[in-house]
């Protein structure tokens, strides 16, 4: 057991059964969206997690220690605090530890967690990736270097549409970080359905992304996987309208000289603005499909028994 690690009596016992966890960020929570609607999601997406038969392990550091599930009050906190929360990513981690900090875990540092306590299916909005004019800023995100260092499947609808997707995807592949798109041959642009992007594979069921977890770990392979589901068509926005609101949030992100950490959590704010709360809908609709869909591929993989697992 990892010194700096507590792992929630529920989760601590799914795992020790080899029953389906499904690991969830906090960033969402205290960064990605208001109160209370934060609170109210955050609450859903582990419903959605144990209807799909799965237990919910939601991540975050609390006074310097590392929880893979936290309880209500927890997650209420994190709610309640919001952007007063420290963003924290594998770089930040031994600092907040050390410092006793409370902090909300983005793609990268979940991972980590999630791979210290065993869990290796996680479910988000969308990933990290290289920032629109990193060719002069240099700006990629460490969710892409950790997917190719800890052992986790991530399930979302792609990578954030505020990123350079096809950078993103060469990162990927540099890494050798396998990109499946799970009922689609084309990586979802988040908000869209459709990058014109190809994927590396396309897989139609829980059991077939199973499979390839399976074939990954057990061949001794490094690193994750992604696997990238589209938004359901109903939630959907025109990929006209939300570029042009991602454009405008960029140039004003620009002007402020906002960069770093700071500026996902920006660009989805303003994005929301702009677009009259709609790209705030639809990511709370595809976070609870991903959840879904990582609870039915974690089901899946369970069942292979001790063999399938890593």
């Amino acid at each position: 057991m990892n010194p700096y690690l507590d792992i929630h009596p529920e989760v601590a016992d799914a795992l020790l059964r080899g029953k389906p966890v499904v690991a969830l960020e906090s960033t969402i929570i205290a960064h990605g969206m208001p109160w209370p609607q934060n609170l109210e999601t955050a609450m859903r997406v582990q419903a959605a997690v144990r209807e799909g038969g799965a237990v919910p392990a939601t991540v975050a550091l609390v006074h310097g220690r590392m929880k893979a599930g936290l309880s209500d009050a927890e997650i209420e906190a994190l709610g309640r605090s919001g952007p007063a929360v420290a963003k924290l990513s594998r770089r930040d981690l031994a600092l907040a530890i050390a410092g006793g900090r409370t902090g909300a875990t983005t793609v990268a540092s979940t991972m980590i967690v999630a791979a210290l306590a065993g869990i290796h299916l996680f479910a988000t909005g969308g990933i990290g990736g290289v920032h629109r004019g990193a060719e002069t800023s240099f700006d990629v995100s460490a969710d892409l270097l950790e997917l190719a260092r800890s052992p986790v499947a991530v399930v979302c609808a792609g990578a954030k549409a505020i990123l350079d997707l096809r950078l993103t995807l060469e990162v990927l592949e540099t890494h050798g970080v396998p990109v499946i798109g799970y009922g689609t041959d084309e990586l979802p642009a988040f908000y869209s359905r459709r990058s014109g992007l190809a994927v590396d594979q396309r897989l139609d069921t829980p059991e077939q992304v199973a499979a390839v977890l399976r074939a990954q770990w057990g061949a001794g392979l490094s690193g994750g996987v992604v696997v990238a589901q589209p938004i359901a068509a109903e939630h959907e926005l025109p990929p006209g309208q939300i570029d042009q609101c991602i454009d405008q949030a960029l140039q004003e992100a620009q002007a402020r000289g906002i960069q770093g950490k700071a500026m996902t959590p920006f660009l989805l704010d303003r994005v929301s603005q702009l677009s009259g709360g709609a790209s705030l809908a639809s990511n709370i609709e595809l976070v609870l499909a991903n959840a879904r869909l990582a609870a039915r591929i974690a089901v899946a993989y369970a069942a292979l028994g001790d063999a399938g697992r890593a």
